[in-house]
């Protein structure tokens, strides 16, 4: 099949997170085609007024390398010029093939020997104790010993993949993140046996407050930055993100700086963090080498991180201004209703749950003072209404299986560039009284 259109293009790989969403409604208007590649037509932006075309690819997490021949395909097109990493599997594979991506498009990502000192969490712990970046104390599940801490248990690797995990990965799952109660050690067999691979232990950090640092490189040098602060979750302990406001913190800019340095990195990266309070500093969590869920909120904010990507990947010049304003909030409106649900119906035995007149009043007055929402705006608003119709259609196959929960199909829905739904909700695998705060200690942005 021939393409014949004038207009340079650009693929997106379509997921039911709002950063594809993001991409199209960045570009398009600056003249750039867009073409989505996801394996489910449902995927919002197949609807958004911005999309000028879709195609259907393999699903990465049935069959990781046809999905990586397919996007190879696209970009054997001569109208596509680059393509956009949005989740853990697109980056994997642009960098994996790397080569092969470059003879037909630019990469604007960095090589593989890179990326995996990010998706392996010992490497990246490594890299960021060599740039003097704080982390939490981690082992190997069958090298830690204190089993009377409150720790978490998570993947190593945060992708199936054939690099990182033996026998099939795509037969494989890493699992999710879980709260370990003091006392009660896990079997290291069991734990390899069922994930693939043996699992990090990391001491618990209380404060749920997460912290991201998101950063545009170019071969080692940055190129745009930008901070926020989550404020609430999809749970009120925590878990992905709600509602979330932009910071400035000169420490936070410097621990985020130092390890991508170290890391000569080039092209995305949101860094994640949390504050220890009783440290009085941020201890790494993880680093997301792609664009983040919450990205929708990144360019209300004036930080337009896909302009910025389209034009450093074309070798065009970069005018960021870096300054943004500080204490402006952006919703992700089905997150919002998951908190105030949480506070109604759930307990966490480590979390208060606050009063929900209270959290209805603090949802409702930021709703009105900062109207800023991921999916829902005025002039492309087919994406909101098609989100809240996979979630409706994810609850009503729940109601039909008896061994799911509720929670877990809104997690699938919300998984979108967080892979699996048990990652972007953790609580639903976890032992009774786990919090998504306490357990993946992540922001699952």
């Amino acid at each position: 099949m021939q393409h014949q259109h004038t207009e340079p293009g650009v693929v997106v790989p379509g997921i039911d997170a709002p950063s594809t969403v993001a991409c199209l409604r960045s570009l398009h208007p600056r003249g750039v085609r867009t073409i989505v590649a996801s394996e489910s037509a449902e995927t919002p932006a197949s609807c958004s007024t911005y999309c000028d075309e879709f195609v259907e690819v393999p699903d990465p997490d049935a069959d990781l390398m046809a999905y990586g021949d397919a996007l190879l395909d696209l970009a054997r097109r001569p109208d596509v010029e680059t393509l956009i990493p949005v989740r853990e599997e697109d980056v994997y594979i642009l960098a994996d093939r790397k080569d092969e991506f470059a003879e037909v498009v630019r990469t604007n990502w960095p090589d593989f020997e890179t990326l995996r000192l990010v998706q392996d969490r010992v490497e990246l712990f490594a890299a960021a104790d060599a740039a003097d970046v704080a982390v939490p104390e981690t082992a190997l599940l069958d090298q830690w010993t204190d089993w009377d801490r409150e720790t978490i248990v998570k993947p190593r690797y945060t992708v199936s993949a054939p690099a990182y995990l033996s026998g099939d990965s795509d037969a494989v799952t890493i699992g999710s993140t879980e709260y370990q109660r003091p006392g009660s050690p896990p079997d290291p067999q069991a734990a390899r046996e069922k994930r693939g691979h043996m699992p990090l232990v990391q001491e618990r950090i209380p404060d749920s407050r997460e912290f991201g640092f998101f950063a545009m490189y170019d071969h080692g040098e940055p190129v745009a930055t930008f901070q926020h602060c989550q404020r609430r979750g999809w749970k009120y302990c925590g878990g992905p993100s709600a509602y979330r406001e932009t910071v400035y913190d000169p420490e936070l800019e410097e621990a985020g700086r130092a390890l991508l340095d170290e890391l000569e990195w080039h092209g995305l990266a949101m860094v994640e963090f949390l504050r220890d309070t009783d440290a009085e500093e941020y201890k790494l969590m993880e680093i997301n080498p792609r664009f983040w869920s919450s990205l929708p909120f990144s360019v209300q904010a004036g930080a337009d991180f896909p302009y910025y990507y389209w034009q450093q990947a074309r070798g065009e010049p970069i005018d960021v201004d870096d300054s943004y304003e500080v204490g402006i909030g952006g919703h992700l409106l089905r997150g919002e209703l998951s908190y105030l649900h949480s506070v109604a119906t759930e307990e966490y035995p480590m979390v208060e749950r606050p009063n929900f007149a209270d959290a209805a009043r603090e949802v409702v007055s930021s709703i009105v003072h900062q109207p800023r929402f991921d999916y829902a705006v005025s002039d492309d608003l087919m994406p909101f209404f098609r989100d809240g119709l996979n979630l409706v259609h994810a609850l009503r196959g729940t109601e039909q299986d008896p061994s799911s929960s509720g929670d877990d199909a809104a997690g699938a829905v919300a998984a979108g560039d967080e892979a699996t739904a048990e990652q972007s909700n953790p609580s639903a695998s976890q032992p009774q009284g786990a919090s998504p705060s306490q357990a993946s200690q992540q922001l699952d942005d």
